[in-house]
């Protein structure tokens, strides 16, 4: 039988599959978490063992942070620090807890330069909408919770935005990435106190081009949602500029 490919495809092929061999075994994948070796043909960056010690946020949801709700709580749908609160965002999602060997991964995701990691771990956002099902088929659009330039610049890119390419394209959406700006530069969160963080980031948020905004139902996407104080602030921007519901999704709360 004649072969069907072009003269020398087969030859170009054994020797990429022996470079690939080779490098498997100079340089094999390790998980980023345990740093164990992953099999060789695996297209995940988090071995089988870490990813279930991934601690999930479980309902029943607080019907505004989207925690864990606790007794006696429950039977109220909101919990008690919600209460003493004013958020401007309408309701926010976290598919996990911020803990262990996931906040060990957001921080490499953001600090350490491993865009790639956005792939993986979006896959836990995305199987969260799905499974509980997550009002997507109401939103018009998708924004990305901004940096300021000067961190941008340190970082070299956001690592929301990463988050929010990928949950886009599984679900259809397009994403605004020049629509929120962050036109002041802040301290960050992590640095302050909770009752710090409001004043921290009041005022930090701008819109350029509001009539994109007017009357469309937005999902605000981060990567941790603390206190809220971030997505809160950014929530209320995009409301002032004609948004009708402004839903959170962050990786991990």
């Amino acid at each position: 039988m004649d072969n069907p490919l072009p003269k020398g495809i087969n030859a170009k092929m054994l020797f990429l599959n022996t470079l690939k061999s080779l490098q498997n075994i100079i340089y094999p994948k390790i998980c980023l978490v345990c740093k164990h070796k992953l099999a060789p043909k695996t297209q995940n960056l988090v071995c089988v063992e870490c990813w279930r010690k991934i601690h999930k946020n479980l309902p029943p949801f607080c019907h505004r942070c989207g925690r864990q709700l606790k007794a006696p709580f429950i039977a109220k749908n909101i919990c008690v620090s919600c209460l003493k609160k004013n958020l401007n965002f309408d309701r926010a999602f976290s598919p996990c807890i911020y803990e262990g060997s996931l906040k060990e991964l957001i921080h490499d995701f953001k600090y350490k330069n491993k865009q790639h990691l956005g792939a993986t771990l979006s896959r836990l956002m995305i199987d969260f909408i799905n499974e509980y099902h997550v009002p997507i088929d109401v939103i018009d659009m998708i924004v990305p919770v901004p940096l300021h330039k000067t961190k941008l610049r340190e970082r070299e890119f956001n690592q929301a935005q990463v988050l929010s390419a990928h949950i886009a394209r599984a679900f259809n959406k397009d994403v605004l990435t020049d629509t929120l700006l962050r036109h002041r530069h802040t301290r960050a969160q992590a640095e302050l106190v909770a009752d710090e963080r409001a004043n921290n980031v009041k005022d930090s948020f701008s819109i350029k081009g509001k009539d994109t905004l007017k009357g469309k139902h937005i999902l605000l996407v981060d990567d941790v949602l603390t206190t809220g104080s971030t997505a809160s602030e950014a929530a209320l921007t995009l409301k002032d500029a004609g948004a009708r519901i402004v839903f959170v999704l962050t990786l991990a709360n």
